[in-house]
């Protein structure tokens, strides 16, 4: 976990409301502005943004950001505020993105054929329903990192060749796809936000839903990346999933650029199941993460704000993920944290990372399985629950930091983390 830098964090977030961005750091790294950070102890856990389930829409017009495992980075450089996306942040063109989804009403129609019932699209060529077509049932993710093609969906949405991706498993070749969805045994989750990531390669990610955190100086964790805007190190594949790229590459001081995108000031929830479907990359000093953070972190600093890491794992531990949370007294190495250990390393597949998020209660979920559950018993007698109000999502590859060391002479460049999609759903 990350050393915590908590001094100067107020000072951080009140330059955030006039516009200057404060950014919170991962684990147990709480980041002063202008990336000057002291380490006040403790490893962390785990990344968080804030959302709010429930569609609602923050207001927010300043960007202080904590990341990757448990802490509050600061912002060494200039970053939007506000959620205002960065030069070059357009929307992506070249597929269809579902927003919501619109929904296939008896399974996706064939072309000459008959239109399959029950919801499972059959694939049809001339005319004929293909029988055979590689269409998986039940709702199960496809975790095993390679998507169908050929216009065969998986279940649980895993995307199609061509840009279209299905939800709940029922796709079409053609184009055409059907409502996404939450993967989980919970049904009564449905859809309430999503992005695809379908769109043409190079494209950056969609401008209505992102926007970037950018600049470097260590993010109060003494790492060692400079974040970018637009599609430099975060674009669209063409093939349904958002990469984003860590290169060695000297940027503004720092030897290594990355992206860190967040949907801050665009949209934010409170409640609900909030899932990814992720490659993760690999390497000494990789540190990916997918995490929240509360939206009134520029008027509540962090860890006040509140944060929830669903997932990150550090590069010297490759079968490992840890999900965290951090709070008022109960943040950096005290924050309450639970890691497993998968029979693989991490980043050899793609894997569903989730929490399923309600009042009083938080669980993580990885490929479905259950494996950490907290409640207010889990944090100090007289601590505060923080987590009843909108948080909003952030996506990152940090390189190098306290908590999982700098790359060395083993580590690849440039690294890879690959997005299927981020889906939020909600009762």
């Amino acid at each position: 976990m990350k050393t915590l830098a908590a001094l100067g964090l107020l000072s951080g977030v009140l330059a955030s409301c006039s516009g200057t961005s404060s950014q919170a750091g991962a684990v147990g790294g709480v980041g002063q502005p202008g990336g000057a950070s002291s380490a006040s102890g403790g490893t962390s856990g785990s990344v968080a943004g804030s959302q709010s389930l429930g569609g609602t829409s923050t207001s927010s017009s300043s960007s202080t950001e904590p990341a990757a495992t448990g802490g509050y980075r600061s912002t060494g450089g200039a970053m939007p505020t506000g959620g205002t996306s960065a030069s070059g942040a357009g929307p992506s063109t070249g597929g269809n993105r579902p927003t919501g989804g619109v929904a296939a009403t008896g399974g996706n129609a064939n072309t000459g054929g008959n239109q399959p019932t029950g919801g499972a699209a059959a694939i049809s060529t001339g005319g004929t329903n293909a029988t055979g077509g590689a269409i998986a049932s039940g709702g199960s993710p496809n975790t095993g990192g390679a998507k169908p093609t050929g216009g065969a969906a998986a279940t649980g949405g895993i995307s199609t060749t061509g840009g279209t991706k299905a939800t709940g498993g029922v796709t079409s070749t053609g184009g055409s796809s059907a409502q996404v969805g939450c993967t989980g045994s919970d049904t009564t989750y449905k859809l309430a936000w999503s992005d695809e990531f379908n769109g043409a390669a190079g494209a950056a990610v969609d401008s209505s839903k992102w926007t970037y955190d950018v600049g470097g100086n260590g993010w109060g964790n003494s790492e060692l990346e400079y974040y970018t805007s637009g599609a430099a190190n975060a674009s669209l594949d063409g093939n349904g999933n958002l990469v984003i790229t860590a290169k060695q590459q000297s940027m503004n001081g720092m030897n290594y650029t990355s992206a860190r995108i967040k949907t801050q000031g665009l949209i934010s929830w409170t409640y609900g199941r909030i899932e990814a479907r992720i490659k993760i990359p690999k390497g000494q000093g990789m540190w990916p993460a997918f995490w929240l953070l509360g939206t009134d972190i520029s008027s509540n600093p962090w860890p006040a704000c509140g944060e929830i890491d669903v997932v990150e794992n550090i590069g010297k531990e490759p079968n490992i993920i840890h999900g965290s949370m951090h709070g008022p007294g109960y943040s950096g190495g005290s924050g309450p944290t639970a890691q497993t250990s998968l029979s693989a390393p991490v980043g050899d597949a793609f894997h569903i990372f989730a929490i399923e998020w309600e009042q009083n209660v938080i669980r993580w979920y990885v490929d479905n399985t259950l494996y950490s559950t907290k409640t207010p018993s889990n944090i100090p007698t007289g601590a505060n629950w923080v987590y009843a109000h909108p948080f909003f999502i952030i996506l990152n590859v940090a390189v190098g930091g306290t908590w999982p060391g700098n790359p060395d002479s083993s580590t690849v460049f440039p690294q890879q983390m690959l997005v299927d999609y981020v889906r939020v759903c909600q009762h």
